[in-house]
């Protein structure tokens, strides 16, 4: 006789429908606030609160808390946390439909894994975001911090404003109920400053676009398409990128030394501007490189990610 199956509860579907998994471990917890880093003046956006398993030490660091949870089931333990600490509110609503709070902010959460992508737009998105420390699914995690040895659209797209890192796996024990993956701390940054003027991240978006567009298998012909082939061609071998190289094989940094070389004007310059060297040497390259602050002096591929990790 084949065994029963346990019995699935209205609360187990509602677990399933939410994308719920509650982080119990108190070291996971812990290593999660440690990433998090909230100060006294802080304000702090949580996503998926939960029982406040994080909300509680969360609130303990920090000078205002807005803690976003959907299921009306546990929002009797979250008041219990705001009875506790007069600085947290607690909103039974759609974290995904909040207005990002018009001053600057950080969010943290175990969130939602079934909801990373739209979690993870909302943050790039919100102009006052500081940071955001999120606990996702391991494999994203790894995959949008260059962890596989190869880079996103989303990160190189994203990289002249924000610095992405991985900060820590939890192992999938520490949740409750148990998932079927590892967790991954993801955390975010917003540049105080970004890498390239506010005027040119535009033109840079579309070029990193055009780059992961597929044309010809390689990130140079995908450049080719739309610039000399020359000048194209100068821009890789100033960036340490053999022709060849696979879109995703190239790092962040290189992205910026391509851009510089290959967007070396002023709008409106054309016309006046003296052509420019479709063949720049290695040293003149370095030097521009090394101008721009995007020079390190190692070969393609030889990226670490793990330099990004603290």
């Amino acid at each position: 006789m084949a065994p029963r199956r346990p019995r699935t509860t209205a609360r187990d579907r509602s677990r399933r429908v939410l994308s719920q998994n509650f982080l119990t471990d108190p070291t996971a917890v812990d290593r999660l606030v440690r990433v998090a880093r909230p100060g006294p003046d802080d304000l702090i956006v949580e996503v998926g609160a939960g029982r406040g398993q994080l909300t509680r030490p969360l609130a303990a660091g920090c000078g205002r808390l807005v803690a976003y949870e959907v299921d009306p089931v546990v929002l009797d333990q979250l008041d219990r946390v705001r009875r506790d600490h007069p600085h947290v509110t607690v909103r039974h609503a759609d974290f995904l439909a909040a207005e990002p709070p018009a001053e600057p902010f950080a969010v943290v959460g175990n969130i939602p894994w079934s909801l990373t992508a739209a979690v993870v737009r909302w943050c790039l998105t919100a102009p006052g975001l500081r940071s955001a420390t999120l606990l996702t699914q391991l494999e994203y995690a790894r995959k949008r911090t260059g962890d596989h040895g190869r880079w996103s659209r989303l990160t190189v797209s994203t990289w002249p404003e924000h610095h992405w890192r991985l900060a820590g796996r939890v192992p999938r024990t520490a949740f409750r109920p148990v998932p079927g993956a590892d967790g991954g701390i993801l955390r975010i940054d917003r540049r105080p400053e970004p890498l390239l003027a506010p005027a040119a991240l535009p033109a840079y978006a579309r070029m990193v676009e055009l780059g992961f567009g597929g044309a010809g298998g390689s990130l140079a012909a995908s450049l080719r398409t739309a610039h000399p082939r020359a000048r194209v061609d100068g821009a890789l071998r100033a960036a340490r990128i053999e022709p060849a190289t696979p879109v995703g094989l190239v790092w962040p940094e290189q992205w910026l030394v391509l851009f510089r070389l290959l967007h070396a004007h002023h709008p409106g310059d054309q016309r006046h501007r003296r052509p420019a060297d479709p063949h720049p040497s290695g040293r003149a390259a370095a030097t521009n490189a090394y101008r721009t602050g995007t020079g390190n002096g190692r070969k393609a591929g030889a990226h670490d990610p793990r330099r990004h990790r603290r």
